[in-house]
């Protein structure tokens, strides 16, 4: 049987899929757009759900060997987490322990699947992946996954930075993941474009250029004025990642601390939504399509100077640059310490086990031993998220180490002060899909001139209403 959370949830993505009136991608994962209306939904929603548990009907999440009761562990991640090497390791040191991973490409297809399986009641992993703009859609269906205080999550409380812990306490209090990464923000930069232009590429020079300490979205623009105006080339990949950027710096996004909606009406996100309509018309943004990126070219030929980059982006970067036929070593990218308008996070994920484990314990203990803060730092040197335990942290900052992607600038190091000042953003039950399905679709029209900033707005707010009841 269905709780009506469930419904609600996979209404919700079933209509962020299948998004009616207007024939907009998504910028963050395609889906198929037909004419849906409001009234359907929960029936579909329902009859979808009733469906897939006849497909799915029998499969489990995990089991045992049929030669002497081994244990298989499936875990789902998404994007790149780092865990490769990690499992490898982990079996080596739990004889008896097969894991069995599966990746999916974006944040957003992780969502559908998982609340997909949640829906249907079975087919989900032993450990699953949770990231942070859904966390507030999984809390209101907190009593599918376990609680990890009956398998000692609150003797680790201290590991982890304060605010991470809480967000993944329900309000009952009981605790469902284990905290991997936080996405504070720094300036990805080409050198190669910035002398190109005639603006510095010494790290620390551009973060003066951009403000400092002191940066601002307006310095941020004013550069990227300057850059468009030597070379007649895009400052930034496209409006859409920028706006998640600005988003997530506020004190309060899409919804309030409280849970109520919070963008008609919303001045601090009309204005900033104004600042990237001007900088679209003024040419600053290039309006690349959002994980594609020209299937990577767009790194390596100069289409644009900056990418907004959170910790987990650093790999994103590098595998693009690979991707594009370009050596990351060699085509002068670089990581400045310096983000406009001050601190920021954008992202993090968690560890969860789902009461459809048939390996709650053993799951527990793998996701355990994946947060902790050697694995964080390993998954870091391997694909960039930036650990969310105070120790990893405190390991990066003093270790300094150079990074060869981003011509040897101390990414780690970098990260760690920027981490300096985030405070956890409370993200609601839709943040992710109004964020994909909202905004993200109409900044494209934007960046492609076919709507002006006013229009754009009252577009947003038009989907916004037929996603968001």
């Amino acid at each position: 049987m269905l709780t009506a959370h469930l419904v609600r949830a996979l209404s919700r993505i079933r209509h962020s899929r299948v998004r009616a009136l207007y024939d907009v991608p998504s910028p963050f994962h395609e889906g198929v757009t037909v004419p849906f209306s409001r009234r359907t939904r929960i029936a579909a929603a329902i009859a979808g759900a009733s469906a897939l548990a006849l497909i799915v009907t029998g499969c489990s999440s995990g089991s045992d060997a049929a030669d002497g009761g081994d244990i298989e562990l499936t875990v789902t991640t998404f994007g790149t987490m780092g865990f490769d090497d990690l499992y490898a390791e982990y079996e080596a040191a739990n004889p008896g322990v097969t894991i069995v991973p599966n990746n999916i490409d974006t944040g957003g297809n992780a969502r559908t699947d998982a609340f997909t399986k949640l829906a249907a009641g079975s087919g989900l992993s032993d450990v699953v992946a949770i990231e942070e703009g859904w966390l507030g859609s999984v809390m209101e269906v907190s009593d599918q996954f376990v609680d990890l205080r009956d398998y000692g999550i609150e003797d680790r409380k201290s590991d982890w930075v304060d605010w991470k812990y809480q967000q993944a306490t329900d309000p009952d209090g009981r605790v469902i993941g284990y905290g991997t990464d936080i996405g504070p923000e720094g300036l990805c930069y080409s050198t190669a474009a910035f002398e190109a232009a005639g603006l510095p590429t010494d790290r620390a020079a551009v973060a003066e250029l951009l403000g400092g300490d002191d940066a601002t979205w307006a310095d941020y623009f004013a550069a990227g004025q300057t850059y468009h105006d030597a070379t007649g080339k895009a400052w930034y990949d496209h409006s859409g990642f920028v706006w998640n950027a600005m988003v997530n710096q506020l004190p309060e996004g899409y919804y309030t601390s409280d849970g109520e909606l919070n963008v008609e009406g919303n001045a601090e996100l009309e204005e900033r939504w104004g600042w990237l309509a001007d900088g679209a018309a003024s040419g600053l943004s290039a309006g690349q399509k959002a994980w594609d990126w020209n299937k990577g070219k767009s790194f390596t030929d100069g289409t644009f100077a900056t990418f907004v980059c959170p910790g987990w982006m650093l790999g994103v970067v590098k595998s693009n640059v690979e991707a594009g036929g370009g050596d990351p070593e060699a085509t002068g990218w670089d990581f400045a310490d310096v983000f406009p308008g001050g601190p920021a996070n954008w992202g993090g994920s968690f560890l969860s086990v789902p009461t459809q484990s048939k390996h709650p314990a053993e799951a527990a203990a793998l996701a355990s031993w994946l947060s902790e803060p050697e694995q964080q730092l390993k998954a870091f040197d391997v694909a960039g998220p930036f650990p969310s335990t105070t120790e990893a942290q405190g390991d990066l900052a003093s270790a300094a180490e150079a990074d060869p992607a981003f011509s040897g600038a101390p990414t780690g190091a970098i990260l760690a002060e920027r981490a300096d000042g985030v405070v956890a953003q409370y993200k609601g039950p839709d943040d992710s899909l109004i964020q994909e399905n909202v905004f993200g679709p109409v900044l494209q029209k934007v960046d492609r001139g076919e709507l002006d900033g006013d229009k754009g707005w009252s577009e947003a707010l038009s989907l916004l209403d037929e996603l968001v009841d």
